[in-house]
C-alpha cells in the first residue's frame, strides 16, 4: 500500500513539473512575440507536457507550430533566469492592470478576495507573469529537444462555456529526446486505437448534435457489444445472489432533497421539469421533477417498501439503469464524458458486521470481471476523507466514518490487493476505493468505483429490525465492476484495438463464399449457425476473395470462414483467424460445436 498524504505538494518539486511549468512560459514568450497584443489565460504543466491558453489578435494554427517552437529552441538558447518576485496585492492588481491582462486581473481579484495579501510572479527574458511557480532556475537547464507542439484547440477561460473561448496550444514534454520519442510513438498507437475513430469505422456509435452533445447513440454493432455486456453482468450478478430491479429515469424533487443530492451534487444534474398537473412543493405551485442522475435513491425506495429482519440481509439489488448528468462541454469527450449513460450499478443493504465480507465480495466480483477481459494495467485508490478538513464536504458523523474507514481498509489488506490512499477524494458519504486503469499511453482514469455509505440509509429511514427486535439501520454499499456502458465500451475498443474476442464481438463470424455458385451453402451455414445464436453474415458481394478476406480484416472480425466447391462437396469450411496466420479446414458440425463451446465460455483465442 503505498499513502499520498494530505495536502502533500512535492510533486511541484519534482524536476520534469518544473521543466513542464518553464516551458509553458517560454510557449508564452515566443507567441507574444509573433502575435503582439496576445492576452494570457493560463498555463499550467499536465502530465504529458504543457499548454498555454491566448486571446490572439490573428489565429495561429498547427501550421505556426514548427516556427514557434523554432522560438522556443532560441529562448532557451539565451539562458533566461527565471525570477520570483512576491508584491503587495494592490501593487500585483495594478501590475497586471498596467500589463493589460484583464484575465489575469480577474484571476487575481479573485485571489485576493480569498485571502491573498501578496502575489508572486516570475520574470525570464522579456516575458512576465502572475504565477505561483515554481520553475528552473534558468532555460539552459531545458534540453532543445526534449518537447513538441503537437496541437491547436479551442478553450473556454476557466472552461466555462458562457466564458470566451480561447486558443490554446498544447506541447508534449520530457526530461529527454529519448523519452519524448517513446511516448510519442505510444501516443501514435493510441490515436489508431482511440475509440472515436474506431467506434466511427467499426459502426459502433455516433454522437448527433441535433440529440444532443454527450448523449451517444448506439448503432446495432454498439448495442451488441452493451448487450452481451449487460447479459455478462446479470449472469455473475445472479450468481453472487443479486436480485434484478427496473427505476423509472424520472422523480420528484423531494427525493433528491432527502438523498443529499441537490445539496451536494446539483451543479452536476440537468435542470428540472416543472409540472402544472402535479402541485407539491415547487416553484408557483408546480412540482419540479429531475433526470436522474444516480440509480441509488430509487433502490432505497425499493429497500424500504417493506419492513425487512436481519434475516434476510443482505439485500442485493441490481440494474443497468440509465442515468443523466450535465457535464459540461468543454469535458465531454466521445464515451468517456458523456451525459447519458448506462450504469451497471447495485446497491447491497447489510449489517455493520456484514460490511467487511460484502465488500470483499464485490471486489472479487471485480476481479473476475477483469480476469475475464484480460486486463492488467490497474490498480486500486483507496478513497478517504481529508482529516485536516473533515466537515469540508462530508456528512458531520466521526464515528460512523472510522467504523467504516477501518472497514475498507481491512477488506483491502484481507484481499492482498495493492492499492493507494488519496486523502479528500471520498464521497460525502462515505469512504470508497476507484478502480484506475491505465491506457495504452499510460493516461489514467477511473473505470468502476465501489463505495460504502453510512450517511444515506438513516436520511431515507431504511431500518431492519435486528435480533433484539429493535430496529437497526442498514450499511449500503454502492458498486458498478463495469462502470457504465459508455466509458467501459471505450475502454474495451482502445485495449483490444477494436478487435474483439468472439463472444462480444457485434459479427462474430463471416461466410466468405469464393463465387456465387456457394451462395446457397453459405446461407444455409449461416442459418445453421444463427440457430444457435452465433451472430454470423455471409459477404454477398462480387469482390475477389482476397479482398473480401481484407474487408473483414479491416471490420476485426474475429472469424472468417472460406466456402468453395471442396468445402460445400465435403460439408467442411476454411477458418481463418483475425491476427491468426494460419488457417485450418475443419467439418462444419465440429466448427459449430467449437464456436458454441468458445462463446459460452468467453474465451480468447490467439496464435499458438
Amino acid at each position: 500500500m503505498k499513502s499520498q498524504q494530505p495536502g502533500q505538494d512535492d510533486h511541484k518539486q519534482e524536476p520534469i513539473y518544473k521543466l513542464r511549468h518553464s516551458l509553458a512560459h517560454i510557449l508564452a514568450q515566443a507567441v507574444q512575440k509573433a502575435r503582439p497584443g496576445a492576452l494570457l489565460g493560463f498555463g499550467p504543466p499536465v502530465d504529458n507536457g504543457f499548454y498555454y491558453d491566448f486571446i490572439l489578435p490573428e489565429p495561429i494554427t498547427e501550421d505556426d507550430l514548427p516556427s514557434l517552437e523554432k522560438e522556443m529552441r532560441r529562448i532557451i538558447g539565451q539562458a533566461q533566469q527565471f525570477e520570483r518576485e512576491e508584491l503587495p496585492a494592490h501593487q500585483a492588481l495594478q501590475r497586471l492592470e498596467e500589463m493589460k491582462e484583464p484575465h489575469k486581473v480577474e484571476y487575481a481579484r479573485e485571489l485576493i478576495e480569498a485571502g491573498n495579501d501578496q502575489l508572486s510572479f516570475y520574470t525570464n527574458g522579456p516575458f512576465v507573469d502572475m504565477c505561483e511557480g515554481p520553475h528552473l532556475e534558468n532555460t539552459r537547464q531545458i534540453p532543445s529537444d526534449c518537447f513538441h507542439l503537437y496541437s491547436v484547440a479551442g478553450a473556454y477561460w476557466r472552461g466555462d462555456e458562457r466564458n470566451v473561448m480561447m486558443t490554446r496550444i498544447y506541447g508534449f514534454a520530457f526530461p529527454n529526446r529519448k523519452k519524448l520519442k517513446s511516448y510519442m510513438a505510444r501516443r501514435e498507437l493510441a490515436l489508431q486505437r482511440d475509440h472515436r475513430k474506431l467506434g466511427a469505422q467499426l459502426d459502433i456509435f455516433v454522437i448527433d448534435d441535433e440529440i444532443g452533445k454527450g448523449l451517444p447513440l448506439w448503432l446495432p454493432n454498439g448495442a451488441v457489444i452493451c448487450h452481451e455486456l449487460e447479459k455478462l453482468a446479470m449472469e455473475m450478478e445472479f450468481k453472487a445472489g443479486y436480485e434484478r430491479v427496473l427505476t423509472p429515469h424520472i422523480t420528484r424533487e423531494s427525493l433528491y432533497r432527502t438523498s443529499g443530492h441537490l445539496t451536494h451534487y446539483k451543479t452536476d444534474m440537468y435542470p428540472p421539469m416543472l409540472l402544472e398537473d402535479d402541485p407539491l412543493q415547487g416553484e408557483e405551485g408546480k412540482q419540479a421533477y429531475y433526470l436522474k442522475p444516480m440509480n441509488c435513491p430509487h433502490h432505497h425506495k425499493l429497500y424500504a417498501a417493506r419492513p425487512r429482519s436481519y434475516r434476510e440481509l443482505p439485500v442485493r439489488f441490481a440494474e443497468y439503469g440509465m442515468c443523466y448528468r450535465y457535464e459540461r462541454s468543454g469535458q465531454l469527450q466521445g464515451l468517456t464524458r458523456v451525459r447519458g449513460m448506462h450504469m451497471n450499478d447495485a446497491h447491497i443493504y447489510c449489517t455493520p458486521e456484514q460490511a467487511k465480507q460484502e465488500f470483499i465480495g464485490v471486489m472479487e466480483l471485480h476481479r473476475k470481471h477483469y480476469e475475464l477481459f484480460e486486463f492488467s494495467d490497474y490498480f486500486m485508490r483507496l478513497s478517504l476523507r481529508d482529516p485536516r478538513d473533515p466537515k469540508a464536504k462530508y456528512v458531520e458523523n466521526p464515528e460512523a466514518w472510522d467504523f467504516t474507514e477501518k472497514v475498507v481498509r481491512e477488506a483491502m489488506d484481507e484481499l492482498g490487493v495493492e492499492y493507494v490512499v488519496e486523502y479528500g477524494e471520498a464521497a460525502f458519504y462515505g469512504p470508497k476505493v476507484d478502480i484506475q486503469f491505465r491506457t495504452v499511453i499510460e493516461r489514467e482514469f477511473t473505470v468502476s468505483t465501489n463505495q460504502l455509505d453510512f450517511a444515506v440509509p438513516p436520511r431515507f429511514g431504511l431500518t431492519y429490525t435486528g435480533p433484539d427486535g429493535e430496529p437497526h439501520t442498514p450499511l449500503c454499499i454502492h458498486r458498478a465492476p463495469l462502470g457504465t456502458h459508455e466509458r467501459f465500451v471505450a475502454f474495451l475498443i482502445e485495449h483490444y484495438g477494436g478487435a474483439f474476442p468472439a463472444w462480444l464481438a457485434p459479427v462474430q463470424v463471416r461466410i466468405l463464399p469464393v463465387g456465387a455458385n456457394y451462395l446457397d451453402y453459405a446461407h444455409r451455414l449461416s442459418q445453421a449457425l444463427r440457430q444457435e445464436m452465433v451472430r454470423c453474415e455471409v459477404d454477398e458481394s462480387d469482390e475477389t476473395l482476397g479482398k473480401k478476406i481484407r474487408q473483414g480484416a479491416t471490420r476485426k472480425i474475429p472469424i472468417l470462414l472460406v466456402v468453395g466447391e471442396k468445402e460445400q462437396a465435403d460439408q467442411t469450411v476454411t477458418l481463418r483467424r483475425y491476427g491468426i496466420k494460419r488457417q485450418q479446414s475443419m467439418d462444419f458440425a465440429a466448427f459449430r460445436q467449437m464456436i458454441g463451446e468458445e462463446i459460452r465460455q468467453r474465451r480468447h483465442v490467439r496464435e499458438g
